[in-house]
């Protein structure tokens, strides 16, 4: 198939270092890996020092960058994403020319309807295209209740429309869906959950060496909602001075957490790697003994209604994982695929560490039962295959390949 990928929101870089930078490349990958033809539209293409962040597989992408103006108030920026994504898809109806396309692929953006306009664009020249719409989040009570959205009306319309045009709707977990169904009544047949998946041929285990120390780690962006400060604290309460700790990823909170960790102590012992490249997380994961996600306990209001990508790499990189029982984690881990505490509880964290650092055979079954699971029923292929089957009714996918 002819497939153009919309990703309309300005800050997710197809070639970033953010979990949705990866998440982004993988959809690609496996789809281009089934034979389809995938053009990249998108307003940011998120390199830093050059084509470092370019994945040797993805070299060869076609990605189009739809410029629009930066520095602007808020307000502003809503307006100018939403121009923006409407050039995006005026721009992908004429890249397409008379062949058209087969399917459209839109990553859901907060004020993008771009995937309903390069559909209706293509479908008045007489192609049946399909769309596809990613959701991931739902972004418009997130934008409401951690930021500020000045053109409401316009962000509801602009998401009422795109789930209104697509003929599937992709969403990250349950609560996401019911989220979806609930701005969209009669769309339960056409709204799917299709969790993260994870690479399992990027992301394997590495022998780790007997001779360094007993390493836990996290991975992902430093925001308030991920609870790295949790696993900081934790790591203390253990009064293991010979462990250490890495912190792979960077975000708002960094400051703050360097800060912690001299106030706890740990600061010798702890390295903040900052923002790594995805080529490099798999070797960093090969020098963890124990991955951990150590989510806070969710506001009511708030819930959990993420589909972590980190912990999947952890399974897939054959450590043992320790996760807060929240959203969809304790039925991925359970069976032996993991550990899971109580979110936000300190003390149990820093137990199940304990725990897992004096008994290295609990880790090393964990680490291959996370490992069989990724490859059995997790990986990104899988889950694109699944996504396009349901374009069809229920096949299995392959019948859409090339």
């Amino acid at each position: 198939m002819r497939i153009a990928y919309l990703l309309a929101d300005p800050g997710i870089g197809v070639f970033g270092t953010k979990g949705a930078s990866v998440h982004v490349q993988e959809v690609v990958r496996a789809l281009r890996t089934q034979g389809h033809d995938v053009t990249v539209y998108t307003l940011l293409r998120g390199l830093k020092n050059g084509d470092e962040l370019v994945p040797d597989d993805l070299a060869d992408l076609d990605v189009r960058v739809v410029a629009m103006p930066r520095n602007r108030d808020a307000a502003s920026r809503e307006l100018e994403v939403a121009g923006a994504a409407t050039r995006m898809a005026m721009q992908a109806a004429a890249d397409a020319g008379d062949d058209g396309l087969d399917l459209v692929y839109e990553r859901y953006s907060l004020v993008s309807a771009a995937g309903a306009q390069l559909r209706a664009l293509l479908r008045a020249r007489g192609h049946e295209t399909r769309l596809v719409l990613e959701v991931n989040a739902p972004l418009l009570d997130e934008q409401r209740r951690h930021r500020h959205l000045a053109h409401e009306e316009l962000a509801e319309d602009l998401t009422r429309a795109v789930l209104a045009a697509a003929d599937v709707v992709s969403c990250v977990s349950a609560p996401v869906a019911d989220w979806v169904r609930g701005r969209l009544p009669g769309s339960a047949q056409r709204v799917h959950v299709i969790p993260n998946g994870v690479n399992t041929e990027r992301i394997r285990p590495i022998p780790r060496s007997a001779e360094r120390p007993f390493t836990v780690g996290f991975v992902g962006t430093l925001k308030p909602w991920h609870g790295t400060e949790l696993l900081l604290e934790a790591f203390a309460a253990t009064g293991r001075v010979d462990w250490r700790l890495e912190i792979c990823g960077d975000g708002p909170e960094r400051s703050r957490l360097e800060t912690l960790a001299t106030n706890l102590g740990i600061a010798a012992r702890t390295h903040f790697h900052g923002a790594v490249a995805p080529a490099k997380v798999p070797a960093l994961l090969g020098g963890l003994d124990v991955a951990v996600a150590p989510y806070p306990a969710p506001a009511d209001e708030d819930g959990h209604y993420f589909s972590p990508l980190k912990v999947y790499e952890y399974m897939a990189a054959g450590v043992a994982v320790v996760a807060s029982a929240i959203g969809e984690l304790p039925e991925l881990l359970e069976g032996g695929n993991g550990v899971t505490v109580p979110p936000g509880r300190v003390p149990a964290l820093a137990e199940a560490l304990t725990l897992l650092a004096d008994d290295p055979e609990l880790r090393n079954r964990l680490g291959r039962s996370g490992r069989d699971a990724a490859v059995a029923t997790h990986g990104w292929q899988q889950r694109v295959l699944e996504l396009l089957g349901h374009l069809d009714g229920g096949t299995d996918g392959e019948e859409l390949a090339a």
